[in-house]
């Protein structure tokens, strides 16, 4: 009879990677499946339901953990006595019921907010799709020193032709202080979200623009936000916490939109800095093409 409970954990750990694999592959690795050649055409409900299959894959994961614990549990255990073991022998039957899999808090695939869920990002250092950063250095020879001396501290611009084209406007469902093009440029991407998410689209806050300083644990190199050129975004005012390749669903999928218009997206930094989008060095290479920068 000891044997039992050996036999069915093992024929569900041979059926669970099946299971897992299956799984696996249907679901696309890359983030192309949801960009087409005209833009990006995100099915938030697809995404949402990937993420959800994504935990449950986790569950299970912890789940075949645990049943390769019971086998070890059950393997190292002395003979239980079922019953009488011999002619005459009498004595009470003893059993131990096999300990229960832990449960999951909240049971299997509780998804409180689809869009503030926060979630690994697959691939993520390819994400941006041969877009790239300006950097501070060719920034400043491109567009000029947003201002002379620079803390950690966000102070004013002091540089003329960049104050120029300084803007604080409402975008969408944001208020931004940014240059002229890029304003022009992010509320073309809300315009889209909005069309083709309302729900994502209301969800959408903001941890600022504008902060002339230099970039924290450097002396005098300027941060992209300095110039207006970047922007922190979050789902619902939650924060996303930096640097631990994870972000909330609701960004990636925004990432799409601002990729395809030609910004770059902080989650492929070295440090994963999911909250960040800059304009790309090739969109402000086509503005001064344009004229506009």
């Amino acid at each position: 009879m000891r044997l039992i409970p050996l036999v069915i954990a093992g024929i569900v750990l041979l059926a669970a990677p099946l299971v897992y694999l299956g799984v696996r592959e249907l679901m696309p690795e890359d983030r192309s499946a949801f960009v087409n050649a005209t833009g990006p055409a995100v099915d938030s409900a697809a995404r949402i339901e990937i993420e959800a299959l994504r935990q449950r894959m986790d569950i299970q994961d912890q789940q075949i953990a645990a049943l390769q614990e019971q086998i070890r549990e059950l393997a190292a255990r002395p003979p239980i006595v079922v019953g009488p073991t011999g002619p005459g022998a009498t004595g009470p039957s003893e059993f131990e019921p096999t300990p229960e899999a832990p449960r999951q808090p909240g049971g299997p695939n509780a998804i409180v907010d689809a869009y503030a869920q926060v979630v690994l990002i697959p691939n993520r250092r390819r994400v941006n799709k041969g877009l790239t950063v300006g950097g501070s250095r060719w920034l400043e020879e491109f567009l000029g020193r947003p201002r002379e001396n620079l803390s950690d501290r966000c102070e004013p611009m002091t540089n003329p032709k960049l104050r120029a084209m300084l803007k604080l406007e409402s975008v969408g469902p944001i208020r931004v202080n940014m240059l002229q093009p890029a304003i022009d440029s992010i509320t073309r991407v809300f315009e889209n979200v909005k069309a083709a998410d309302p729900d994502l689209y209301e969800r959408i806050n903001t941890a600022g623009s504008l902060c002339v300083r230099q970039i924290r644990g450097t002396r005098g190199r300027t941060s992209t936000h300095s110039f207006g050129l970047a922007v922190d975004l979050n789902i619902d005012g939650v924060l996303d916490t930096f640097g631990d390749g994870k972000t909330q669903l609701g960004l990636t999928i925004l990432a799409d939109f601002f990729i395809a218009e030609g910004w770059v997206w902080g989650a492929a930094f070295g440090r994963e800095d999911s909250m960040h989008f800059e304009v790309s060095k090739q969109k402000l290479t086509e503005w001064r093409e344009e004229g506009k920068i």
